[in-house]
């Protein structure tokens, strides 16, 4: 086991094992082995690039080598960072192949977030793109290949400039060599939380439980070699990646789209082109498409199961979604730490409409438990604690934070209250976290503040949610000004200059004289939201005087 990851208790993996859930597969082989059974099957499709399984696992094959010519090796963290391309799922496969393992980045990162993966993984390398959406990351990446010391190489998608010390990704190309085979319980890439800790933690996911994970869950979906499966949220979710997503999708031996975007309109069209039958959204993309379906001229009839999650999705909502796209909603709740539950093609109605239904494995263990710890009755809220064959065992290099974030008998603490029906049917019903979930994107609130502070005009700080009809939540950060009382916009632009991501920028400001305390004496944050759900109907950006408003 990779260092600084917790192993699964022995008995718990002898059972995994024992029951076939782990079958000692490494994501590499089961690629060449889906190349062997679909060869000339269609697996990609990107623009005008289309790549059958042959041609894939023989990309991966000289990228592995590539790599390996340019020094790495078993081991090697390597931070990823690409858009939806053919590259992304390429390289990932290329790094297993070699043993070495990626570090997904979401390509809204930026210098604080980036900073922190390589930092912590010890990154070797960085693949990046050299620009996306106006933003330059290659001058990013140049800049922090000389702050992190572990960091030896930048593999860039796109135009380098000559003299420049990086590597074109289309000339990380060799003659195939042999290498040894990944060991399947050992990482095999790292998925990145989305937390309440000011920073994402790295959540260490092998080839064990992820091969289990996505072939479970494309079961549960009854995939087959006729699915065509949209990537429209960014692939680096482990959402779109494995909930059964673009691993789940290939290992049935169907063809993954990838769409530059989640926008009705570039959708549409590739589900009309490509005869896209499945696809995941958050609940603020699907508000779009329900809006946009309304007057689009493609045809979605192939279009048969929109799986939503990321964010609750009100029950209005989802009551539009089967009607409005002609399809069979599912609602998933899961996380990147593991447990996985969908709703089932054969579940009543108001199951669908209301609940976030079953786990996917036998092997998934839920508890939902009071302020006491001890299990409450069926019905009852309480946080959802969890553990099973795909759930983690422990934060990559965070010992302190998994003291607390784990029970001592391994179940994790997952932060979310919720009940379970008496049919056995999950209902999420919030969360414990100080977590901000923007239109599917997780924002610590922690972290925003600690920026803040850092703000000459701000004395005190406090960021809480606020609730939003198209993103599910907004961000509203109150503050005690310290002299001359900040704008919005400086604010806003201050952040950015510090390196935080624009979806974790707020979207409102509030000045106040002083915070209401708790008993304890911590700032109160529910008294904070319902000033704010009382003043809904204002402006998002406040005067300079007084409290909520």
């Amino acid at each position: 086991m990779l260092d600084g990851c917790t192993p699964p208790r022995e008995h718990l993996a002898e059972a995994y094992r024992a029951n076939g859930y782990w079958r000692g597969e490494n994501l590499s082989a089961l690629l060449r082995s889906w190349a062997r059974r679909s060869a000339d099957r269609t697996a990609l499709v990107h623009g005008a690039t289309r790549l059958t399984y042959r041609e894939l696992d023989a990309r991966v094959d000289r990228l592995a080598a590539g790599f390996r010519a340019h020094g790495l090796g078993p081991g090697d963290r390597v931070v990823v960072q690409l858009p939806n391309a053919p590259e992304f799922p390429a390289v990932c496969f290329a790094l297993f192949r070699l043993g070495a393992v990626p570090v997904f980045s979401l390509t809204a990162h930026r210098a604080a977030e980036l900073g922190h993966l390589l930092r912590v993984s010890q990154a070797a390398a960085y693949v990046l793109p050299a620009g996306h959406r106006g933003f330059d990351h290659l001058a990013l990446g140049l800049r922090l290949r000389d702050e992190v010391p572990s960091l030896r190489t930048l593999f860039v998608l796109g135009g380098v400039p000559a003299g420049t010390a990086a590597v074109p990704l289309d000339r990380v190309d060799a003659e195939p060599v042999e290498l040894p085979e990944p060991d399947p319980s050992e990482v095999a890439f790292f998925l990145l939380s989305g937390g309440t800790t000011a920073l994402p933690k790295l959540i260490p996911r092998t080839h064990d439980d992820y091969a289990y994970q996505t072939r479970t869950a494309a079961e549960v979906n009854g995939l087959t070699e006729r699915d065509v499966y949209l990537a429209a949220l960014p692939v680096e979710f482990n959402f779109t990646w494995g909930c059964p997503g673009v691993i789940g999708t290939l290992g049935a031996g169907g063809t993954v789209v990838l769409a530059d975007s989640p926008a009705p309109d570039d959708c549409f069209r590739l589900v009309e082109e490509e005869g896209v039958t499945f696809t995941s959204l958050v609940p603020t993309v699907a508000q779009l498409w329900l809006e946009a379906a309304e007057w689009s001229p493609h045809d979605l009839r192939t279009l048969r199961t929109v799986q939503i999650g990321g964010a609750p999705l009100a029950p209005e909502l989802a009551a539009r979604v089967g009607p409005g796209l002609g399809v069979r909603l599912q609602q998933v709740f899961g996380m990147a730490e593991g447990l996985l539950s969908f709703t089932r093609a054969d579940d009543p109605e108001e199951a669908v409409l209301t609940t976030q239904g079953r786990p996917i494995s036998p092997g998934d263990e839920v508890r939902i438990v009071g302020e006491d710890g001890a299990e409450v009755p069926p019905g009852a809220t309480g946080e959802l604690h969890t553990r099973g064959p795909y759930t983690l065992a422990g934060y990559y290099r965070a010992e302190e934070h998994n003291r607390t974030a784990f029970t001592a008998d391994g179940f994790y603490r997952t932060g979310d209250l919720a009940r379970m029906t008496a049919e056995g049917r999950l209902v999420i019903e919030g969360r414990i976290k100080d977590v901000i979930v923007r239109g599917g994107d997780k924002v610590s609130a922690g972290e925003v503040e600690g920026h803040l502070l850092e703000h000459p005009a701000v004395a005190r700080a406090a960021v809480v949610g606020m609730p939003d009809e198209w993103l599910g939540e907004r961000i509203c950060a109150f503050v005690v000004p310290d002299g001359e009382p900040p704008t919005l916009a400086g604010l806003k632009q201050a952040l950015q200059l510090r390196g935080l991501a624009d979806y974790k920028l707020p979207d409102r400001l509030e000045l106040v004289d002083a915070f209401p305390l708790t008993g304890l004496g911590k700032v109160d944050k529910k008294t904070l939201a319902a000033g704010l759900a009382a003043a809904a109907h204002r402006p998002l950006a406040a005067s300079a005087q007084g409290g909520p408003r």
